[in-house]
């Protein structure tokens, strides 16, 4: 493929720019067009993927980095632990296979790192300072757009190091830390300071301290929830969270050789491969639905079984006694959910991991007047980020919806812009976003010969010997191969194909990246360019007839 553009703008046609009259035959013509690809809109960082495979189809990898990190600043970290939802939405799965999004990410993110890329520095300074509590997914992004707007960031973080649930609770055998350690590092060289070690108790006196204009709260949900689960004389009994917290802390407890794990997540899936990792021979996770209704990514299952984990469906604790747990069989009733059946059955362990979500722990946020929270703890915010009380804002996995870094990183994208708007007395408006290309609208070949590219994955037998990497990155070809297979959903990227198949000659190239203009004093309104476009770049609109006078 050749270059695209995913910001192509409608284009006027060359008649009506002449004053030219179109004739009573045509009662349609056609005109350049602008949808929105469903990769992007699946994106819960915001990216313009679309923008950035074209930079890197055509070989401009710096280019292609600089348009991806201006919606994320973190792909290596993002190419390796993103659940990637672009790719279950993208239109090339009803043809061969989707894009592997991830993996071309992954590869600009790498290539970042070893050749010392760094952001531009803001070109002026607002006077502003942002104090961002919490070093997270959240509090990292919006302390890095804050800093392009221009505005002083401070990032206090109650941890030893920064990074929040990707440094403590993503195991390194997914994403190592050094590579995330790079990226925050390139953030923190553009002027941002950030201080660990430092929890904050009391949100409004640290921003009156510090003389803080606004404050991004993103503290995360880094509490595992617990059950009311009987348990008398018990093996030992931890949550998931706190596991590989002290896993990467170098506090890794002992297990014991059998280990259950409570919960169908993919944090279950994480703490029963770090139980493997960590000696135990035997790893058994116990959920009370089916595979088809789990919550974990398949590919985590997979992985897991892979390693010698073991799933036990259909199955609830009941009660623990020492080494023994008892446990229920499950049975889905017609909406899925789960119904106890009476059937019991007895399982050993010397350990039991809980792995059943995470939640935020808000206490020292009950002071602030006008905050609401959840039943849970989590913080009510308005479709501004803004919390109730004025000038404080939180995103991430503290407030209510979908818990992921992906997630937290468009939080807290979205957060700097709302706090940007908001200390210049003004709100933030976002233009309607155009309609999405399904895959029904492209004009494609019936035939594929572009199989996506394949990331090597260490073997099973060799993946418990530590925690080190597993799954490995895209070669420079591999990538760019990669992002060729994108099909430049609902936007131009200048095949010729319109030119081309233009009986009457009434395409006209403009040149490369400018795409094409329309000849209405030439055009019949055949619709032969329509038909032939892949992508759906072209819509045919009703012609307006000139009436006699």
């Amino acid at each position: 493929m050749s270059f695209k553009r995913s910001d192509m703008t409608p284009k006027v046609d060359l008649a009506h720019e002449k004053g030219t009259e179109t004739g009573a035959v045509r009662t349609r013509r056609p005109v350049y067009i602008q949808l929105l690809p469903p990769c992007n809109r699946a994106c819960p960082a915001g990216e313009d993927i679309q923008g950035w495979l074209a930079l890197a189809q055509a070989g401009e990898y710096r280019k292609a980095w600089e348009a991806l990190v201006r919606d994320n600043p973190m792909p290596a970290v993002h190419g390796r632990v993103c659940y990637h939802p672009c790719e279950s939405n993208c239109n090339r799965a009803a043809l061969d296979a989707p894009v592997s999004i991830h993996a071309a990410e992954r590869f600009l993110g790498d290539m970042a790192v070893r050749e010392g890329w760094q952001f531009p520095l803001p070109e002026v300074r607002t006077g502003k300072r942002v104090l961002v509590i919490g070093a997270g997914p959240s509090g990292l992004s919006a302390a890095y757009h804050l800093a392009l707007m221009g505005h002083g960031v401070e990032i206090h973080e109650a941890g030893p190091l920064p990074g929040g649930m990707m440094h403590f609770g993503i195991p390194a055998y997914r994403l190592p830390r050094a590579d995330l350690m790079c990226e925050i590092a390139r953030i923190e060289a553009m002027g941002v300071k950030l201080v660990v070690n430092h929890k904050v108790e009391d949100v409004l006196a640290e921003r009156a301290a510090g003389k803080f204009d606004a404050v991004f709260v993103a503290i995360g949900a880094g509490q595992g929830k617990r059950v009311g689960i009987p348990a008398r004389d018990a093996a030992r009994v931890l949550d998931a969270v706190s596991l590989l917290h002290n896993v990467k802390s170098g506090e890794a407890p002992r297990l014991g050789r059998r280990v259950v794990v409570y919960g169908g997540g993919n944090t279950a899936m994480d703490a029963a491969r770090t139980a493997r990792r960590l000696g135990a021979a035997e790893a058994l996770i116990v959920y009370r639905r089916d595979r088809a209704h789990m919550p974990a990514q398949a590919f985590e299952a997979d992985e897991a079984v892979e390693e010698g984990v073991k799933i036990k469906w259909l199955t609830t604790i009941k009660e623990v006694v020492g080494a023994e747990l008892t446990v229920e069989v499950m049975e889905l009733d017609a909406d899925g959910h789960p119904q106890p059946t009476g059937r019991f059955e007895t399982l050993q362990a010397d350990a039991v991991v809980l792995a059943l979500g995470q939640q935020t722990d808000s206490g020292f946020l009950r002071g602030i007047p006008d905050l609401e929270f959840t039943g849970d703890g989590a913080v009510k915010v308005a479709p501004n980020m803004m919390t109730g009380h004025a000038g404080i804002f939180a995103g991430g996995d503290m407030v209510p919806g979908e818990q992921s870094v992906t997630t937290a990183v468009g939080h807290g994208k979205k957060a700097a812009r709302n706090i940007d708007a908001w200390l210049r007395g003004e709100r933030l408006h976002r233009p309607l976003p155009h309609q999405v290309v399904t895959f029904d609208m492209l004009h494609l070949p019936v035939y594929s010969d572009a199989e996506p590219g394949i990331q090597k994955t260490l073997v099973a037998e060799r993946r418990l010997s530590g925690f080190g990497e597993i799954v490995g990155g895209l070669s420079e070809p591999q990538a760019r191969y990669e992002a060729q297979r994108c099909l430049s959903c609902g936007n131009c990227y200048e095949c010729d194909n319109c030119y081309a198949a233009c009986p009457e000659h009434a395409i006209v190239k403009v040149g490369p990246g400018q795409g094409y203009l329309v000849d209405s004093a030439k055009c019949t309104g055949c619709a032969v360019c329509f038909e032939q476009c892949p992508c759906h770049a072209i819509g045919m609109i009703a012609e307006v007839q000139k009436v006699p006078a």
